[in-house]
């Protein structure tokens, strides 16, 4: 029996995959009304939208973001991309990185994932088109989705949204650093989400930093102090200790509150960038706290590591943050001597901030409901509907007729602002009706005055 014909209770419902949802109206408008404002900002700052693809060779993301993080080793969606003419056979449902390493000699370049993240994406466009050889900075923003299997929760799904923005070139001037927090800022603004923390902090360069990993490391090491460590802070402990400072474990905090804070282990140079820093930042009026905690801990990054958070969204409280990454162009390929800053933050995250905020309402309600009744109002109503929507009002037209006392309740319930009525009489007489719903108030007009009626508001 097909599926067609079982009865409807037996039929296979579809749904979203796990940690997957669906935005609907009228959630997307608040979405397009964020993505809008978001653009505004950016690119009144000069940035330009890059769109990248949403896979990528694995090896991009295994060298980028780095083979011991959770999100390459256990998180991201990776599949073979095998040539035509070659059979490989059929995939278990369960296909790691793991399993797929037994191909790894025969499909080295094969391996594909859907992207968890897009800074290494950018970095590999920039490299790839050339743009170092532009006069000039180049100032690169993207919004699209991300792909990670974690455990879903509040905030967090497989398939998530980001918007984040790069700066590439040959300057590390702290100014670069300050001007990217400061748009973040101002689009906070724009969000009306009052109550934020701006964290910052100095992890150094490659000149300071390995000594202080080291100190850190031997610190760690210390049996009194690694027998209370858990057992994914004990693993960094050799891997990458800075990693450990990231740890959110409640038994963990006041051994971390403890150990060699870096920003007193920074060199001369370092000292001097994260003092301009906050001097940059001091003078565009951003409040700031310095918070030596905030690492990045993957070797490309240096210097500068911010992040905000925010009280309304509980706790797990981090709306974006970023850093500086002046090694991964030259680490992924490119030319020597490129430096690099940039943030991401989580669309979903940041919606639900402005919905706590509780101070924007996105939704647009329809502006115009046309109610018409008889064959001879039809022609006039498409006409108009067409003339209105030209003039970028939100119009409902109903395809059939429908009694006037259904037509105005529709029209309540849509939320419409105003009722254009066009029956026999107002046909006859060339004068249509409008009434406003929010006070019932009816008026008479002419046909040829229905634009400029609805300009006026």
């Amino acid at each position: 029996m097909s599926e067609a014909t079982k009865p409807e209770s037996e039929r296979r419902q579809f749904k979203a995959i796990k940690g997957t949802r669906d935005i609907l109206p009228p959630d997307s408008a608040l979405w397009n009304w964020f993505e809008k404002t978001a653009r505004g900002v950016m690119e009144s700052y000069n940035f330009g939208e890059i769109r990248t693809p949403i896979f990528e060779e694995t090896e991009l993301f295994a060298r980028a973001v780095g083979n011991e993080t959770e999100v390459v080793s256990k998180e991201m969606y990776t599949f073979l991309d095998p040539p035509r003419d070659l059979d490989v056979g059929p995939f278990p449902r369960q296909t790691t990185l793991e399993s797929m390493g037994q191909l790894s000699d025969l499909l080295p370049r094969d391996r594909v994932s859907l992207r968890p993240e897009a800074t290494a994406s950018v970095v590999r466009a920039y490299i790839e088109h050339g743009m170092h050889t532009r006069p000039g900075d180049r100032k690169l923003y993207y919004i699209g989705p991300m792909f990670r299997r974690e455990r879903p929760q509040k905030g967090r799904y497989r398939q998530f949204y980001q918007i984040g923005a790069e700066v590439l070139g040959t300057s590390d001037a702290p100014a670069i650093d300050a001007e990217l927090i400061e748009m973040l800022t101002v689009l906070l603004e724009r969000c009306q989400i009052e109550k934020y923390t701006l964290l910052i902090n100095s992890i150094g360069c490659s000149a300071c930093r390995p000594t202080y990993v080291e100190l850190l490391r031997a610190k760690l090491r210390e049996p009194e102090i690694f027998s209370k460590l858990g057992a994914d802070s004990q693993r960094r402990v050799e891997t990458n200790p800075l990693r450990v400072m990231d740890s959110k474990l409640p038994e963990e905090q006041a051994i971390i509150e403890k150990l060699p804070k870096i920003s007193e282990h920074l060199c001369a140079d370092c000292k001097a960038h994260y003092e301009k820093l906050k001097k940059e930042l001091a003078l565009r009026e951003v409040p700031f706290t310095e918070s030596p905690r905030l690492v990045r801990g993957l070797d490309y990054y240096m210097r500068t590591t911010f992040e905000i958070t925010s009280p309304i969204l509980g706790a797990q409280n981090a709306l974006c943050g970023g850093g500086r990454y002046d090694g991964l162009v030259e680490m992924l390929g490119g030319p020597k001597g490129i430096k690099g800053i940039g943030f991401a933050l989580g669309e979903d995250r940041f919606i639900d901030a402005i919905v706590e905020a509780k101070k924007i309402n996105a939704t647009r309600a329809v502006d115009v409901f046309i109610a018409w009744m008889g064959e001879r109002a039809y022609p006039t109503a498409v006409r108009l509907a067409h003339v209105l929507r030209g003039e970028k009002h939100a119009v409902e037209l109903p395809p059939e007729e429908v009694k006037f006392r259904k037509a105005l309740e529709r029209a309540d319930k849509m939320g419409a602002r105003y009722v254009l009525i066009i029956g026999d009489d107002e046909i006859a007489s060339k004068q249509l009706t409008v009434k406003r719903l929010a006070n019932g108030v009816q008026e008479r007009i002419s046909e040829d005055a229905v634009v400029d009626y609805f300009r006026r508001g």
